[in-house]
Formats: structure tokens, C-alpha cells, sequence
């Protein structure tokens, strides 16, 4: 396999950071923690974490494996795999799919995420600042009945995206990755210093790590196995991508179970961040989505330092927001230096107008066309263009990706071929990851895959 090197990873290191980083993001810290509270607490980290290594790992290593054997986009390594190992042509037009859904997902996800920068600024300036529940709802509202500035935002999380995505791997993706994923991290591990010492830490490591199997039902483990799968990000091509640019010499195996735990490390601290300070203040953990936005500014008006920590808090999920936006983007634009002679420059500038551009069907689904619902059948009944972006991406797209994924590693792929990418040498290893990416993972996002259509 030949891969330009203006399009490799420099080092190991960077290839671990950038990958972590693309799963990493807004449903590690935002969702995450919601769905925590949602499901009762332990019971759903427990089954959360089980699924991480039975079923995240397992396809996470067939699509960089994927990845790194075509060395290509998702539709190139298709038709890598399919000129070179029998595989279908047809695969291709499922990488067109996964490519447009992936366009999707971040027009909609830059506009949750410019309310990350827009919740930054608010903090800095102390304009949520001692604000009761009523008030923390009324801004929060306030927001999104704004379309003017919400495309600020949004806007502007566009522009820092395509600004760095734009000077390719070696110029954008590392020089960013190199500062801000420690910086992510260290602010982390600030956060949940501060909230060890001020907030109710011992109730919080109850309520997290201390199973209530009474609040354990097929709902809880469903939404947990989904939240594991969805956070790494597979199936649609952008896990692919980043193993086409990984350094021959790196570990398939070993970085695919270094970059699971991680995340899953960073939604685990998260919540030890975020509970203390939602117990403390008499919260409540089950406030759904708006735990983040609407919940967690009350307490931040009333606790010591609150300005600070507050804006410490909006300037790590804008962090985490974009070491994800850029590996969707980059996702993306690998596809279309691969069609076009117009260089990566002008092409990653058109995409990024076009980002904003479709992303404002989103900034209006919270205001001037909040009443537009399109579909009138089925489950898409009475959804917005925000909400029918979100499902077909979501809860269709990402989940056939994952099995199809699945499916080529396990079933598709010459086995000696695969065991040797995968350098498990350990004919007993090698066996049982093939028996959880053949049966186990597919049968598993199935189940999750037929939950999410109702």
C-alpha cells in the first residue's frame, strides 16, 4: 500500500491524539453525562464500560484496519479493497452515503457546538452569573429563539473548523492536536480537582460506581451499548480515514484499545467533574439534555470562583467539540481531494460554506421554522430539518456503517491477510476478536439499529 506522505501522521503519538480526539467530543462530556442521569446512574456505566471493550474495540479495530489497507478515503478504500481483494464495487455507494451523512451530522453539530463558545463568552463576560433556574431556562431559550446569533456561532465554529482542516494533516490537523488535546485534558482534571474538594464527591462516586440493579432494564443497556458505539464515531468512514494516515509502524490493536478506554476515560471523568456539582447544589442528575446548559449555570452563579469555573467548563466542550468537527470535515474533504485538481485549499473553503449553509436548516429548526415538519409517516412524523438530519444520520447511517464495518472485517476480508494487519500472532486472540466482530458487534448494533426506528 502506497500513502502520501503529506497525508501520514508524523508520529504515533500525534496518530493517538488525533484519533482520540475524533471521539472525544461533545457526547463524552454533554451527552454522556445526561444519560448517566437518564438511566440511573451505575447500572448504565457498568454496561456502558462492558460495551466499550466487547463491542467498541472490536470494530473500531476492523475499521482502521479497513482504513490502513486501503489507504484511502471511504469510497477510495472500497475500491482499493475491491480491485485488489474481490470486494464488491458496490460498496462504493455506501462511502457516498456515509460521506453526505458525516456532512450532515457536522452541520447540525456545529450549531450545538457554537452554543459551546456562545456559553464560553457569557461566562467570561458574567452574564450567566447567579442565575436561578427560571433565568438559566429563559437564556437558554433566549438563544435558540435567536437565529442572528446562533449563525454567529455557528459561524464562527465553521470558520475555525475549515481553517484548520484546510492546511492538511502535517500544517492543520497535528499543529492543532499538539496543544489541544493536553489542554483538553488538563482542564479536565482542573475540573474535577475543583469539584473533589468543593462538591459531593462521595456521593457522586455512589451514584456512579455503585450499580442499582433494580434501575437495570432493556432500555438502560440499550441506550448504554449506543452510547458506547456512537461516541467512538464508527461506521461512517471517519475512523477509516484516520487509519488510512496512520504510520505503518503503529499497532492496530493496541491503539484501537488505547483510543476506546480513553474515551471512555474522559466520559467517566466527566461525570466525577459534573455530579459533585450538580449534588451539591441540590440539582438534578436526570435533567436530560439540558443538564449542561440550563442546570449546570445555576450552580456555577452560586459556587466560589464560579465565573471562572464556569468558562473553564464551556472552554473545555468547545475543545472537545472540535477535535471532532475537524476529523468529520477531514473525513469528508480526503474524498474530495481524491475527485478534484483544485487543490485541498479551495476545496476545504467551498465545503466549509457549504457546512454553514446547510447548517442553517438547524439554526432555524429552533426558531423560524420550528413548526416545519416535511414528513408526515412513520417515525419521522412531526420532526424538524434538525431532527430529520439528526435520524438519518444517527439512528440509520451510523449503524448499518458500524455493521457493514463489521461485516467486511469479519466475513469479507481473507483471514490470513487480516491477522497479519492485525499482528495477533496469538491465533486464540485473533479467533476471539473475530467471533465478536462477526456475531457479537453485529448482532448488538442490530438490536440497537431496530430500537432507534420507533
Amino acid at each position: 500500500m502506497n500513502q502520501p506522505n503529506a497525508r501520514t501522521w508524523s508520529s504515533h503519538y500525534l496518530f493517538l491524539m488525533a484519533s482520540i480526539g475524533s471521539t472525544v467530543g461533545l457526547s463524552n462530556i454533554w451527552k454522556f453525562t445526561f444519560m448517566v442521569g437518564e438511566n440511573g446512574g451505575g447500572a448504565f456505566v457498568l454496561v456502558y464500560l462492558a460495551s466499550l471493550i466487547f463491542i467498541g474495540i472490536p470494530v473500531l479495530t476492523a475499521e482502521f484496519m479497513i482504513g490502513r489497507i486501503g489507504g484511502k478515503s471511504m469510497v477510495g478504500t472500497f475500491r482499493v479493497l475491491s480491485e485488489k481483494y474481490g470486494l464488491s464495487s458496490l460498496w462504493e455507494y455506501f462511502g457516498w452515503v456515509a460521506n453526505v451523512a458525516v456532512f450532515l451530522v457536522l452541520s447540525f453539530y456545529c450549531v450545538i457546538a457554537g452554543l459551546t463558545i456562545d456559553y464560553t463568552v457569557a461566562s467570561f463576560t458574567g452574564a450567566i452569573g447567579a442565575m436561578d433556574s427560571d433565568a438559566a431556562v429563559t437564556h437558554y431559550n433566549a438563544i435558540l429563539a435567536n437565529p442572528i446569533r446562533l449563525m454567529l456561532y455557528q459561524g464562527l465554529f465553521v470558520f475555525v473548523t475549515t481553517l484548520i482542516v484546510a492546511r492538511g494533516v502535517k500544517g492543520g490537523l497535528e499543529k492543532s492536536i499538539r496543544w489541544m488535546m493536553p489542554a483538553l485534558f488538563i482542564i479536565l482534571l482542573i475540573l474535577l480537582f475543583y469539584s473533589a474538594i468543593t462538591g459531593e464527591f462521595a456521593e457522586t462516586l455512589a451514584f456512579m460506581f455503585k450499580p442499582d440493579f433494580s434501575k437495570m432494564n432493556a432500555t438502560v443497556v440499550l441506550n448504554a451499548f449506543g452510547q458506547a458505539f456512537f461516541s467512538l464515531g464508527v461506521g461512517v468512514g471517519v475512523i477509516l480515514t484516520y487509519g488510512a494516515y496512520m504510520p505503518k509502524e503503529s499497532s492496530i490493536t493496541k491503539s484501537s484499545a488505547t483510543i476506546a478506554l480513553t474515551d471512555g476515560l474522559v466520559a467517566i471523568v466527566a461525570g466525577l467533574a459534573i455530579f459533585p456539582i450538580v449534588f451539591q447544589y441540590n440539582l438534578s442528575p436526570a435533567e436530560g439534555p439540558g443538564l449542561i446548559f440550563m442546570t449546570l449555570p445555576i450552580a456555577f452563579g452560586q459556587m466560589p470562583g464560579g465565573t471562572f469555573i464556569g468558562a473553564l467548563f464551556f472552554v473545555l466542550l468547545a475543545f472537545a467539540a472540535l477535535s471532532s468537527s475537524i476529523s468529520l470535515l477531514e473525513s469528508v474533504i480526503s474524498r474530495l481531494e481524491e475527485l478534484s485538481k483544485s487543490g485541498r485549499q479551495k476545496i476545504t473553503w467551498i465545503s466549509g460554506f457549504l457546512l454553514w449553509f446547510i447548517g442553517l436548516g438547524t439554526v432555524f429548526s429552533f426558531n423560524i421554522w420550528a413548526d416545519l415538519t416535511p414528513l408526515s409517516f412513520g417515525p419521522l412524523e412531526g420532526r424538524t430539518i434538525f431532527g430529520l438530519i439528526d435520524y438519518f444520520a444517527s439512528n440509520l447511517i451510523m449503524p448499518i456503517g458500524g455493521i457493514l464495518m463489521a461485516i467486511i472485517a469479519g466475513w469479507l476480508m481473507n483471514k490470513e491477510i487480516t491477522q497479519s494487519e492485525l499482528r495477533m500472532t496469538q491465533t486464540r486472540l485473533f479467533l476471539a476478536w473475530l467471533f465478536l466482530v462477526r456475531y457479537i458487534a453485529p448482532l448488538v448494533v442490530t438490536v440497537i439499529f431496530l430500537s432507534n426506528l420507533g
